[in-house]
């Protein structure tokens, strides 16, 4: 069974930092990433990275956020900087099985606000 186990979220204020984890077991992955949906919103892509080391950011955080990948561990790491209150959402870890199977995890909340 594929497990994902999210981790991370929080409040912060404007300008500091949090980092997410997101841990897969259960399967051979070939794209892991995050996702995010604030309120009212439609769900949206974040970050991706791929088994071949490419990442992909949206615009609005470009610069400031960064995705990294432990293969071995199957985990994926998203550090945030510089948080403004517009990342304010509910972010999901989304990975592709190398049998191009998709799973999401539950989501973790972020909340940035002063």
């Amino acid at each position: 069974q594929v497990r994902l186990a999210e981790s991370g979220g929080g409040l912060v204020q404007p300008g500091e930092s949090l980092r997410l984890s997101c841990e897969a077991s259960g399967s051979i992955f070939s794209i892991m990433g995050w996702y995010r949906q604030a309120p009212g919103k439609q769900r949206e892509l974040v970050a991706t990275f791929t088994n071949g080391g490419g990442t992909n950011y949206a615009d609005s955080v470009k610069g400031r956020f960064t995705i990294s990948r432990d293969s071995a561990k199957n985990t994926v790491y998203l550090q945030m900087n510089s948080l403004k209150p517009e990342d304010t959402a509910v972010y999901y870890c989304k990975v592709r099985s190398v049998v191009e199977r998709d799973y999401w995890g539950q989501g973790t909340q972020v909340t940035v606000s002063s």
